[in-house]
């Protein structure tokens, strides 16, 4: 039987932002730690009562964003097609955030990590979808 798990976080997704510094001080911004800090939660949820896999994975997450109000009748149609595309937070920064916090929670550790495929689009709802699989040789 292989590993499969799947997840979602509701709202809009967040990219992971680079570090600040303050003072001769590191910190990481409070918006960066509470959407991980909600990842967490979600994918401990998902997870519960099992312990983190040790074997490798592959992750897919499904990135949609809520079209803006503001655009017209046409330009939803365009987003909702495939047209036309969500621009932020990057893509590379929000697998980031996810990777890093399923760390210790779904897998021990994000090397396990063998494929990734992460998508973004226009969606009517903005959410996050997550499904972690066990990667068999």
């Amino acid at each position: 039987m292989t590993f499969e798990l799947m997840f979602s976080v509701e709202g809009d997704p967040v990219g992971k932002q680079r570090p600040r510094f303050s003072r001769g001080r590191t910190y990481t911004p409070k918006k960066t730690v509470d959407y991980e800090r909600l990842i967490a939660a979600k994918a401990l949820s998902a997870m519960a009562p099992t312990l983190p896999v040790e074997t490798a994975v592959a992750i897919f997450i499904w990135v949609n964003h809520a079209i803006p109000a503001s655009y017209s009748k046409k330009r939803k149609e365009a987003c909702l097609s495939g047209l036309e595309f969500p621009k932020k937070p990057d893509i590379d920064n929000v697998a980031k955030l996810y990777l890093d916090a399923m760390n210790g929670i779904i897998y021990k550790d994000d090397v396990q990590v063998v494929k990734l495929r992460v998508s973004k689009r226009y969606d009517t709802v903005a959410s996050v979808h997550v499904l972690v699989r066990e990667e068999l040789p």
